[in-house]
């Protein structure tokens, strides 16, 4: 197992932060951790990919859903926008889907990956794809033809990729202690070692190579691969970076929930940010130099990166409730927990996990159009007031060994009475 899934749950004292600053929670419909986010050229668009088996298309004017991606059968940790308005998702299944807006269903599927695919990076020519694994190999995939080619080197897990600006290089990091830029098209690589494994990279525009490792440390070099800088971002491994659009900060997220801004020109820490419910996956610049973060509890947060502040509309607001209608249900309250992965009714967008509209009375893994767990579909329950309270009273790993549900139980036996009431009132609409 790679380091940064091996750090997950490693948290450092409040202490150790430089400041703290909550943010307002923008983007919630992910049932676990957001693990890549991408953002489209025009910055109208977001695409997450997450630890739920689902990427979902966000548009930030509406701060909601537009379309929620299934096809993956494990993690996707990756995720980009192609420049003709196509989008690409891959994950720890090894695959890597095309997708074209609207469509349910992926245009084109690569599948040369022999293990979890966990970075994407587009040419700035958007002609070609690149994408490292776990296989230890680096691929570079034609988006025109289908054709791919393989990057041998690595001797350990491929943890991230990047192109220069020009397109004539491709630089992938890893867990064997090594930076190398490849030279395209022959292929041919300049291998850079480091002390310690290296979780993510980023490259500037004006082409600086910044990496980030298992130390807290970003580490800059040249376009050649010649040290230019070094900056501590924290106490705790780096596990995704971002350089804004003009190159002059960089995002570093740690396996402990914080994010660095850092002024790459002065390599000096601006501020740290302190992101919730655990460690901080991915990060992503706006082109006006808003920053997004993806955190552990399955939501993208918004961040003005010059003053650590929240930003968005939702910070003078507060977003639509959807359980409005039933203030003061104790019931409504419990559900609270699944509102961010499962509606009530089929009218509202769908969100990570399928609606439970019409539940009482359905098989189980049979509602058409979602993309259920293998091991689910085997299964003999029928969604019942009793057992749902089972599933709730033993918790899902126990009771739907297989499921993509986060685990959680609820120990009242009043408090399942209350929910299942609320469900059976509520999904029969």
């Amino acid at each position: 197992m790679d380091l940064i899934l091996r750090l997950a749950t490693f948290l450092v004292p409040a202490s150790l932060l430089l400041a703290l600053q909550p943010a307002q929670a923008q983007l919630a419909g992910h049932g676990g951790p957001v693990r890549a986010i991408a953002v489209s050229g025009d910055g109208r668009t977001v695409l997450s990919g997450s630890f739920d088996t689902a990427a979902i298309r966000w548009s930030l004017a509406t701060e909601s859903a537009d379309q929620v991606l299934r096809f993956h059968s494990g993690a996707v940790n990756a995720v980009a926008f192609l420049g003709d308005g196509r989008m690409a998702t891959a994950g720890a299944d090894g695959r890597i889907a095309i997708w074209t807006s609207g469509r349910p269903q992926p245009d084109r599927v690569f599948a040369d990956h022999t293990g979890p695919i966990v970075g994407l990076a587009v040419s700035p020519d958007a002609s070609k794809l690149a994408s490292a694994s776990w296989d230890h190999t680096v691929r570079l995939s034609s988006l025109s033809d289908g054709g791919s080619r393989v990057l041998q080197g690595h001797s350990q897990n491929v943890n991230g990729v990047a192109f220069a600006p020009d397109g004539q290089s491709l630089v992938s990091v890893g867990y064997d202690l090594t930076v190398r830029i490849w030279r395209l098209p022959d292929g041919s690589a300049e291998v850079v070692t480091v002390p310690l494994p290296l979780n993510a990279v980023a490259i500037s525009p004006d082409g600086e190579i910044v990496t980030g490792a298992a130390d807290g440390k970003l580490r800059m070099m040249t376009a050649d691969g010649k040290a230019s800088g070094e900056v501590t971002a924290g106490a705790t491994p780096i596990v995704a970076l971002a350089v804004s659009h003009d190159g002059a900060l960089i995002a570093a997220a740690a396996i402990d929930g914080t994010v660095a801004i850092v002024d790459r020109k002065a390599r000096s820490v601006l501020r740290t940010l302190a992101g919730l419910g655990g460690p901080v996956w991915s990060v992503a610049f706006l082109p006006d130099g808003v920053l997004l973060t993806g955190g552990a509890d399955g939501k993208i947060r918004r961040w003005n990166a010059l003053t650590g502040a929240a930003a968005g509309s939702n910070v003078v607001g507060t977003p639509r409730d959807p359980l409005a209608a039933y203030g003061g249900d104790h019931g409504a309250e419990i559900f609270r927990a699944c509102v961010a992965c499962h509606t009530l009714s089929e009218t509202e967008v769908q969100r990570a996990g399928p609606t439970l509209a019409g539940l009482f009375g359905r098989k189980i893994a049979s509602l058409p159009g979602y993309r259920f767990s293998d091991a689910l579909k085997t299964m003999d329950i029928v969604w019942t007031p009793e057992t749902v309270s089972k599933l709730f009273e033993i918790g899902p790993n126990a009771y739907t060994p297989g499921t993509k549900m986060p685990e959680q139980q609820i120990g009242s036996a009043e408090d399942r009475r209350a929910l299942t009431d609320f469900l059976a009132r509520a999904t029969s609409k």
